[in-house]
């Protein structure tokens, strides 16, 4: 019997032929436990309760021997009990009614020797419900032959029809089974592999000690339809499955089945379109800007003061001007040399009556010419002289 066998839920197990509660007492065990047991094929899965979904032991009937009832008395008047010999030893069994006594004995029967059994009280709707479940079990074993023919004396090739090995079994050679408990070490610690001659099998374990990790290999071989563990005290085992068993309880549990843990996905759906289209075309990233440096040096104030005039002078050439006057004539200097006609002498204006006439200090003519140190009446009278002089030789001259 297989004991804590983990990851493998209900949803993952053939449909039960029957099912119902059980009271078990293993040949290890010193009282009974209830259990709620399924017929899955020929392997009894019992639950802690009907609503579990992973089953806490299972037994299968490869090894089955006899099946009898047991009539010693109990408290339960009405419950009925069963004795299940089994090559690798004696269970009691306990159920809640007589009639559910007849039901199990029934069906462990048909799927032990595939044949509908007569002899039990049962009524033509059970016994029509056992002949379904033989056609099924016959389908079942006739599946698992074509499906998987291994050839014989493979290790394939057991008294469990092998399909069902157990979990912690994985086809790696003994390094890789190293490998595979150093790498994982909370998937537990005993692992299933084939053995080296191709017809046994080996048993890997690790365990820590001192901080360092100790690898042990077993050889199992085979004894006749079941398994022998080749130590010093020969174990011998009726499957592989009661083989994982012995070494977890010869170890107080200390060894765990390695179960590699698989990641599945949960529901069943189509990738998204959109999803698997290619990418045309992506959008760039925009550049980012460079930061403005931060350094300073010496010839930027004389920049940004020349700057700062530049813009004041445009305000200052933009700023309104005022209306430009009209330029003033230049005084014209007379010339005598090149004057034509005669000049007349220079007259000296009255004063008003009003007025006082000026008197020879203080009387000031504006001279045409620059003032001289003589006279304003003799430089005139000298000007005047010269001037006629100068008429007369002209006139002479063009006579």
């Amino acid at each position: 019997m297989q004991k804590q066998r983990p990851g493998r839920g209900k949803s993952a197990l053939p449909p039960s032929y029957y099912e119902g509660f059980i009271e078990k007492k293993g040949p290890k065990e010193k009282e009974h436990k209830r259990y709620w047991t399924s017929l899955i094929g020929d392997t009894l899965f019992f639950f802690n309760n009907s609503r579990d979904t992973t089953y806490v032991e299972k037994l299968c009937l490869s090894g089955f021997l006899s099946l009898t009832d047991d009539n010693s008395r109990d408290k339960n008047l009405e419950a009925g009990r069963l004795t299940l010999k089994m090559r690798d030893g004696e269970f009691r069994l306990t159920v809640p009614s007589l009639e559910a006594r007849e039901l199990w004995k029934g069906f462990i029967y048909t799927v032990v020797k595939l044949a509908v059994p007569h002899s039990l009280t049962l009524l033509p709707g059970q016994i029509h419900l056992l002949q379904e479940v033989l056609s099924e079990e016959e389908k079942r074993r006739r599946k698992q032959e074509e499906s998987a023919a291994p050839p014989a004396g493979s290790p394939a090739n057991c008294t469990e029809q092998e399909t069902d090995l157990p979990s912690c079994f994985n086809k790696v050679s003994r390094t890789e089974a190293e490998s595979l408990l150093e790498k994982y070490p909370d998937c537990g610690n005993l692992l299933l592999r084939p053995g080296r001659d191709g017809q046994s099998y080996a048993v890997s374990t690790r365990q820590e000690l001192n901080g360092s990790s100790v690898m042990k290999h077993y050889r199992v071989g085979r004894q006749g339809p079941g398994y022998l563990i080749e130590v010093e005290n020969p174990i011998s085992c009726s499957s592989l499955c009661d083989v994982v068993s012995c070494f977890i309880e010869k170890t107080d549990r200390t060894l765990v089945p390695f179960i590699l843990q698989e990641d599945y996905e949960h529901s069943i759906s189509i990738p998204s379109p959109r999803a698997s289209l290619p990418t045309l075309y992506t959008e760039p990233e925009p550049i980012p800007e460079p930061e403005p440096e931060e350094n300073f040096y010496l010839n930027d104030y004389c920049n940004a003061q020349s700057a700062e005039d530049t813009v004041k002078k445009g305000q200052a050439d933009h700023s309104p001007r005022p209306p430009l006057l009209p330029p003033k004539p230049a005084p014209t200097m007379m010339n005598p040399v090149n004057m034509k006609t005669p000049l007349k002498p220079p007259v000296c204006l009255k004063p008003k009556p009003s007025q006082r006439p000026p008197s020879e200090s203080t009387a000031t003519v504006k001279p045409l010419l620059p003032q001289q140190s003589q006279p304003n009446e003799v430089l005139l009278h000298s000007v005047t002289e010269e001037l006629r002089e100068k008429l007369l030789q002209r006139r002479g001259y063009l006579s």
